[in-house]
């Protein structure tokens, strides 16, 4: 448990790749092209210029988002849903979907090539490859 209290540290120390949460519905640039998220009753539709890509359920709008080197657009996306963390990957054509598997309100992200790690309010988990899976103790450094 320690270890992972140190990762949890380091990754915190270091965290370049740490995004802070938006609730912005957008317009957003992405590779893909411009994201708007759409109240839709209790939804939200997500449009990728102005089609629609994709829904989800909750409250509120909630995203992390991975921006790329220029700094002008959105490579990944991590969304709050009703039913636990939704990821976009907007670098794939068409966009990859990630839905996880369990409900998992996120505190904070970051970013590594080929899953995110996030923490919640019992622990830090990770999706990788569209599964969510929680983190035990760890030698690995998250930044």
């Amino acid at each position: 448990m320690k270890r992972l209290l140190l990762a949890a540290l380091a990754a915190a120390s270091f965290a370049t790749g740490a995004h802070a949460q938006s609730n912005t519905p957008g317009p957003v640039a992405t590779p893909a092209g411009t994201v708007q998220f759409v109240r839709d009753d209790r939804d939200f539709v997500v449009m990728i210029n102005n089609e629609i890509f994709d829904r989800f359920d909750a409250k509120t709008l909630t995203h992390f988002d991975e921006v790329a080197r220029d700094n002008q657009t959105v490579t990944r996306m991590l969304v709050q849903t009703a039913f636990g963390p939704l990821l976009y990957d907007f670098s794939r054509r068409p966009p990859l979907v990630q839905r996880a598997s369990a409900r998992l309100t996120v505190k904070r992200v970051f970013w590594q090539p080929g899953e995110v790690v996030m923490q919640g309010p019992d622990g830090w988990y990770r999706i990788q490859d569209g599964k969510l899976t929680k983190l035990q103790s760890t030698k690995s450094i998250y930044h």
